[in-house]
């Protein structure tokens, strides 16, 4: 359902609720203040890019989302593709990409794949996070030590080389500012629980560094004076050629927006016992990237950790998320000249902290020790995002995943000929086995385990032509086939081409509604003839007969037809 959150919510609101969505949205925009502002730093932006990001996108995603307490925002999973793609395509091709992902969203929602974006594989969804948490920890070297450098070279490698080559230049002064903010960030939690590490690092140790005159790098010597106010919205600068570039590029940040989305609305349906609207989702996120550019901002998306903070201080409604987004402008307005006095060794152990907390340690070491199909998924996706690229780590895992996927369902379905070996194929407490049976002369019995789509249409072949053509009749048993896609049916089509040629009758047994109604559409169920169709074994085999001109068998009264299961 298309309907925002906030509209049901708001039909028997309260005070009350107002209250505890007012203190929520105010602790959660304290809280994205600073992540806002390490995370586009981290991407390549400068910091006012984050917070507009958190502003713009964070009111859209809560005012128009199709979850009660999501936080929208920035987050770690973009730095890698947002930096990449300014890499390539500088400020203007990020902009216009994240507009392409926003529109691509909106028309993921509108079609309903709120669903479908479910079903992406838990490793490859684990190996690219993992990955994102190494290439952000990997990032952050230079501001933490305080390294002089002039370029941080992109590709991993590199980047651990140049630091290397660099190390001389190690500043003890940012080594102990981020230091001493690692210590705020670990210990604070044992302090206050309510009150933001982070927040309480950055004050500190800003006042630190601007009293006492320490030496360091801050957000001021870098990127200049942060405004306070949000710039007049203005749409890219376009260039037609570079479209189709950006192509891939948008897809990803479709795909990581939705499912960083949708797995934080999973996990706040679980905190609060609700139930998200996907689809509604997937529009406001998509919404909120294509309006977010339009300022300058960058990518968005659900924030788990803020959206868990809302819940964990009492939000409920949409209220919370666009209170939380007002906070941060608040913020801005009031302390954006404060903002260039934060040290970046103390934003790079933020970061780093939030690279930790991000990196999937225990399922990665759970899914080691899973299949070895999960486990080359899970690896092959960690080692492209790292050393290669995120477009091509998640379009190369996730086609590993459909292939392994494909691969494990043509292993469970099999296809034998079973009249010569009848004791071994069919199970003694059977009443439909065809032990229990006499299969005519010059018939020939097959047996289809499993369902029955591309994948698996070979061995249907394989099997087929092992015997030749030295029976009369072949009946397909089909009692296990829940489903048949169309290379099944273009089998079955040419291998009853293929009889009819040779003069051998085809009859279906068995058969269940779905490959009974594709069979139907495609033509296949008239060109073999519905008078070769059959619920049951027992009628199949008189069908034989008849073809054979041999006399009927009565059917034995423990014969229990599909067509009579399927109905009870």
């Amino acid at each position: 359902m298309l309907k925002p959150k906030l509209f049901t919510t708001l039909k028997n609101y309260s005070w009350a609720q107002f209250r505890a969505d007012g203190v929520a949205g105010i602790i959660v925009g304290v809280v994205a203040f600073p992540l806002a502002i390490a995370f586009a730093i981290a991407s390549g932006v400068s910091p006012d890019k984050g917070l507009v990001t958190a502003i713009i996108a964070g009111l859209i995603i809560s005012g128009l989302g199709g979850s009660r307490v999501q936080i929208g925002g920035p987050t770690g999973a973009f730095v890698v593709i947002v930096y990449s793609i300014l890499q390539k395509f500088g400020m203007d091709g990020l902009l216009v990409a994240t507009v392409m992902g926003g529109v691509i969203l909106v028309i993921m929602g509108v079609f309903r794949f709120g669903s479908i974006i479910k079903f992406i594989p838990y490793p490859v969804i684990v190996g690219f996070t993992s990955g994102i948490a190494v290439i952000i920890f990997s990032s952050q070297i230079r501001d933490f030590l305080g390294l002089t450098m002039y370029t941080v070279p992109a590709p991993f490698v590199e980047k651990w080389g140049a630091y290397a080559n660099a190390f001389h230049t190690l500043d003890y002064f940012a080594l102990g500012i981020g230091l001493f903010s690692l210590a705020i960030l670990v210990l604070w939690k044992k302090i206050s629980g309510r009150i933001p590490a982070a927040l309480v690092a950055i004050v500190v140790t800003t006042v630190i560094t601007h009293f006492f005159r320490i030496p360091v790098e801050t957000i001021g010597s870098r990127f200049g004076e942060i405004p306070n106010f949000l710039p007049h919205p203005a749409f890219p600068a376009i260039h037609w050629k570079t479209l189709g570039l950006l192509l891939p590029s948008a897809m990803t940040i479709a795909v990581l927006a939705g499912m960083e989305s949708l797995l934080s609305a999973v996990v706040a349906d679980g905190m609060i016992g609700g139930k998200h609207r996907p689809n509604m989702e997937l529009v406001a996120q998509g919404l909120a990237n294509i309006a977010s550019p339009l300022f300058g901002g960058i990518p968005a998306t659900g924030a788990i950790a803020r959206t868990a903070t809302n819940v964990h201080n009492g939000g409920r409604t949409p209220v919370a998320g666009i209170i939380h987004a007002l906070v941060l402008f608040t913020i801005m307005f009031f302390l954006g000249k404060w903002i260039a006095w934060v040290p970046l060794s103390c934003l790079a152990a933020i970061l780093i902290v939030v690279a930790y907390n991000m990196s999937e340690r225990r399922s990665f070491a759970m899914i080691l020790k899973s299949p070895k199909s999960d486990v080359a998924v899970l690896l092959a996706t960690f080692l492209l995002t790292v050393f290669v690229d995120l477009t091509v780590a998640i379009q190369a895992g996730l086609f590993l995943a459909m292939l392994l996927f494909m691969r494990r369902m043509a292993l469970v379905t099999n296809v034998g000929l079973i009249t010569k070996e009848l004791n071994d194929e069919d199970e003694p407490d059977d009443p439909n086995a065809l032990s229990k049976r006499k299969v005519p002369p010059k018939t020939d019995v097959y047996e289809i385990n499993g369902p029955f789509f591309f994948g698996a249409s070979y061995k249907f072949m394989e099997a087929m032509n092992d015997i030749g053509v030295k029976s009369k009749v072949r009946i397909i048993r089909m009692r296990n086939v829940l489903a048949l896609d169309a290379t099944g049916l273009h089998t079955l089509t040419e291998a009853h081409k293929t009889f009819k040629k040779n003069g051998i009758a085809l009859i279906i047994a068995d058969l269940h509604a779905q490959p009974l109604i594709a069979m139907e559409r495609s033509g296949l169920l008239e060109e073999i003839g519905e008078d070769n169709i059959f619920g049951n074994i027992d009628d199949a085999l008189n069908r034989a007969r008849e073809v054979l001109g041999l006399p009927q068998v009565p059917r034995p009264p423990i014969s229990v037809p599909t067509v009579a299961r399927e109905k009870t």
